[in-house]
């Protein structure tokens, strides 16, 4: 978490950071999921509750030493898995537009995501870019 924290202040203007703390990631709305390469952390993601069918994708990340190996894919796909088993019929997120987050952007594209305005709670914001997915009756993401 305190990696992740790092990076998005290292490049996003500090009114465009939409990123939750650990305090703000552990309610009960929220679902949040540690990815662990030999019992060692790597990554994490979750997805918070909008409303009974939709969610949003919160601080999904991955160390840098451990990218290129497929581990963001495989998170976007549990994410995708636990969301539909929870209910969840559409499945949105807000990530940046500055390069450092243009294999995010593609990696949510390749799953399906398409751009969509500003949903539950955000505003227009020049640095973000929104994306959602219908999620009832797709295959999974690694598909």
């Amino acid at each position: 978490m305190t990696r992740h924290t790092v990076d998005m202040y290292a490049d996003t203007t500090p009114e465009s950071i939409h990123m939750m703390d650990a305090a703000q990631l552990a309610v009960p709305e929220v679902s949040f999921f540690v990815m662990r390469d030999n019992g060692v952390p790597v990554g994490m993601g979750a997805f918070k509750r909008i409303n009974a069918d939709h969610a949003e994708i919160k601080s999904m990340h991955i160390l840098v030493e451990a990218r290129g190996r497929g581990l963001s894919r495989r998170m976007l796909a549990h994410l995708l898995d636990e969301a539909r088993a929870a209910g969840v019929h559409r499945l949105s997120l807000e990530t940046g537009v500055q390069p450092t987050f243009i294999a995010a952007r593609a990696l949510y594209a390749k799953a399906g995501f398409a751009e969509c305005p500003p949903f539950e709670g955000y505003s227009p914001d020049p640095n973000s870019v929104f994306m959602t997915i219908e999620i009832v009756g797709r295959n999974r993401a690694s598909s």
